[in-house]
């Protein structure tokens, strides 16, 4: 670390402890209150908390805008029910073989943390780059122009909204969204928790309705629901694709273990009630869909859950809209939450700038890096094909699922001294390497496309990046860096994190059980 930027953290701790304590008198105060923080990321995030952002970030978008993609590519009812299914069980696999990485390593940042551990840091690098400059930036941008799509639905009955009005209330929701992430990791759990509830109660309503509707005997979209024209290789990918879309998230919680209480026990435990609670209300909203809508009027809306609505709950529809936009707005904020801890971890680790790795000092969040993110997101909601982003988003994101999975199974024969307060069939890990590979490579044989090697050429140019200014350190780049992280330090009252506070607690977390 520069020595400007060592001073600059002194004084802005003293000008605080200034504010705390104007007198200089500590003596007449309680031990405790006069402690001051360690300035690391604090572990406020419980068993509870930890669910609703597991729940919260998978329950998003992608439930209301996949399974017309899914069913276009699958071609009828019954096979289109089963992926969604299978989704369910691979995302309960790949989360358990995360439950295992993320108790045997208890570090935020999750696959970054793995690859480093098991492969070579540029491995973990070539995640970092890919997932702080596309992949979490591209998915917050996705989430929040669902979550204006469906805001601005009612409002532009029997036409499509504009889009210039989509993207705005998508950008206006992205700065209220890290507004509330930068200013306290409580408040941010909190909407968290709210939205999530939210979200629950209109699939509830969904899933019941849609239940009577067939105890009622409406059940003709799933006669015959398998007669379909034979399904290619690719077209079960993409079905795939876009069936994983709406259960990505899983993950989410590996990002953030610095911050989750007693790590070892609430880790897997959220996972195990988090994801099968998922899977459930995903089959059961889709047989909801389809007892009222035909597999074609499924396939030209533009809003599935309020096409279901307007059929089934007239004249209260207006609450389906109104719900889904809440369910979205949840799984922006849990996606911008983790997104933040990953740029934050790379840049404590020297893989990305300085600056992104530092805490605010009054309300201990990574705010640099949760700006950071937010910036990229504004510019990728300016493409207006969400599909198109899903595509390459997943593309991208499984090929480094799978380097996980088989970094799993590396440390088992590498790294045989780490302890494991949870240990997966080794079944598991090679299930998810398998799949991934199906998923990653099954596209492109069955429809090669360019975006594919756009994708592939820039995960490889960040090696372009790694050597000279991560490997080499050269000190052209600290000089120009350095002045613009003490400007941006000043400006946004950031300091560097205290490591051997945040080594202290990791420690203290990995014995608790």
């Amino acid at each position: 670390m520069s020595q400007p930027t060592e001073k600059n953290a002194k004084s802005l701790r003293n000008r605080t402890k200034g504010q705390n304590d104007p007198t200089g008198d500590s003596h007449n105060k309680d031990k405790t209150k006069d402690q001051p923080k360690a300035t690391v990321l604090q572990r406020d995030i419980g068993l509870i908390s930890g669910i609703c952002l597991i729940v919260g970030t998978m329950i998003g978008s992608g439930i209301f805008i996949s399974p017309k993609s899914v069913l276009l590519y699958t071609g009828a009812v019954g096979p289109c029910l089963l992926v969604w299914a299978a989704c369910g069980v691979l995302s309960t696999v790949g989360a358990l073989c995360y439950a295992e990485l993320g108790t045997m390593i208890t570090k935020s940042g999750g696959e970054y943390a793995y690859l480093s551990e098991a492969f070579h840091p540029v491995v973990a690098y070539l995640f970092s780059w890919t997932t702080v400059i596309v992949l979490k930036p591209s998915s917050f941008a996705i989430i929040t122009m669902s979550l204006a799509e469906y805001a601005s639905v009612p409002f532009y009955s029997g036409c499509t909204p504009p889009l210039v009005v989509t993207k705005c209330l998508a950008a206006a929701a992205m700065l209220l969204i890290v507004t509330f992430n930068c200013l306290s990791v409580r408040l941010a759990s909190y909407v968290q928790n709210f939205f999530t509830a939210a979200k629950l109660l209109i699939i509830a309503v969904i899933v019941v309705s849609g239940i009577v509707l067939l105890a009622q005997g409406n059940t003709d979209n799933l006669t015959n629901a398998f007669d379909s024209p034979s399904l290619s290789f690719g077209s079960v990918g993409l079905a795939f694709y876009n069936g994983l879309w709406a259960y990505d998230g899983w993950n989410q919680l590996n990002f953030i273990t610095e911050e989750l209480k007693n790590p070892s026990r609430n880790l897997p435990l959220a996972i195990i009630i988090g994801i099968p609670l998922v899977s459930v209300c995903y089959v059961m909203i889709n047989l909801a869909y389809f007892s009222v809508l035909t597999p074609n009027e499924l396939l030209v809306s533009q809003a599935v859950a309020v096409s279901y609505g307007d059929k089934v709950l007239y004249p209260v529809a207006w609450i389906v809209p109104l719900f889904v936009a809440f369910s979205t707005f949840g799984a922006a904020n849990g996606s911008c939450f983790t997104a933040g801890r990953l740029a934050y971890v790379a840049g404590r680790q020297g893989h990305t700038v300085e600056i992104l790795s530092y805490i605010s000092l009054k309300h201990f969040t990574p705010a640099p890096a949760l700006i950071f993110n937010t910036m990229l997101a504004l510019i990728y909601i300016i493409p207006a094909d969400i599909n198109t982003l899903i595509n390459y988003f997943s593309f991208a994101q499984w090929a480094f699922y799978g380097l996980t999975a088989l970094a799993l199974i590396v440390m088992r024969f590498t790294r045989k001294d780490l302890h494991r307060p949870l240990k997966v069939p080794i079944i598991l890990p090679i299930i998810m390497v398998v799949m991934s590979c199906y998923l990653v490579v099954a596209p492109i044989i069955d429809k090669p496309e360019m975006e594919y090697l756009y994708c592939a050429l820039f995960i490889l140019s960040g090696l372009l990046l790694y050597y000279p200014f991560v490997h080499l350190k050269v000190r052209w780049a600290n000089k120009i860096i350095e002045p613009i992280t003490v400007h941006l330090q000043l400006l946004l009252q950031v300091i560097p994190p205290e490591y051997d506070k945040l080594e202290e607690t990791s420690d203290a977390s990995s014995t608790q059980l």
